[in-house]
């Protein structure tokens, strides 16, 4: 089993938001800092920047939802100081294929997002044949919306018995389901859109030390559950 590790996604719009919600999660034990895509819409490379100058030891997901020029982009948030990019696995193969040639070009890492896939097992796979590092399940919020009852988990299996690489779950997972992730062979646990999201306003939603406690009790339940 891969170690499992907790990655806070910062979904707002500001770095002036963002910052206090990540010393916050690097306070409480996280793991991975991700650029979320709302931040990376709002700020662009500057995001990346901040964190990196902020966080100079932790690894920062940019979560571009590459979809083409997949070399361009990836390159782009590596030169910036992010470790992992995500590219879509809707996209050409061309795409995937460049952002994983970028990622051996600048010493960084690739996730594969197969949201909407109609065969995610066989994205999936056909991600990990191109030299992708991790494999994100992912049910986007305008398809939780429209498709009611629609969930990661509902592919979760199909998808870890498909690849050998990490695998995570994200979109609508309560809190509780996140910490579970682990046991059901998603090591890579994302906490955010539970934390940050209001009615569909990307702001912060807790004060700090509700935010810490809540952090800090998912970090040692995930890491534990890698020792057990």
């Amino acid at each position: 089993m891969h170690k499992p590790i907790v990655q806070v996604s910062l979904d707002l719009m500001t770095i002036e938001d963002a910052l206090p919600v990540a010393e916050t999660a690097v306070r409480a034990g996280v793991d991975w800092i991700e650029a979320g895509t709302p931040l990376i819409l709002g700020e662009g490379l500057h995001a990346v920047k901040a964190l990196r100058k902020a966080f100079p030891d932790h690894p920062i997901v940019a979560d571009l939802k590459t979809m083409d020029a997949g070399y361009l982009e990836a390159e782009m948030m590596f030169k910036a100081g992010a470790t992992h990019v995500v590219v879509m696995g809707v996209a050409h193969p061309a795409t995937i294929a460049n952002a994983v040639r970028a990622a051996k070009d600048f010493g960084g890492k690739v996730m594969g997002d197969i949201m909407v896939h109609p065969d995610k097992p066989a994205c999936a796979r056909m991600m990990q044949d191109l030299g992708i590092d991790y494999i994100i399940v992912h049910t986007g919020l305008d398809e939780r919306n429209a498709e009611k009852g629609k969930h990661p988990f509902d592919d979760l299996k199909s998808v870890v018995e498909a690849v050998t690489i990490p695998v995570q779950a994200v979109g609508g997972l309560s809190l509780e389901q996140a910490v579970q992730c682990p046991s059901m062979g998603a090591p890579l646990v994302v906490i955010g859109a539970p934390l940050v999201v209001e009615n569909e306003e990307f702001k912060p939603s807790h004060s700090d030390t509700r935010l810490y406690d809540l952090l800090k009790r998912i970090v040692t339940e995930v890491h534990a559950a890698g020792e057990a």
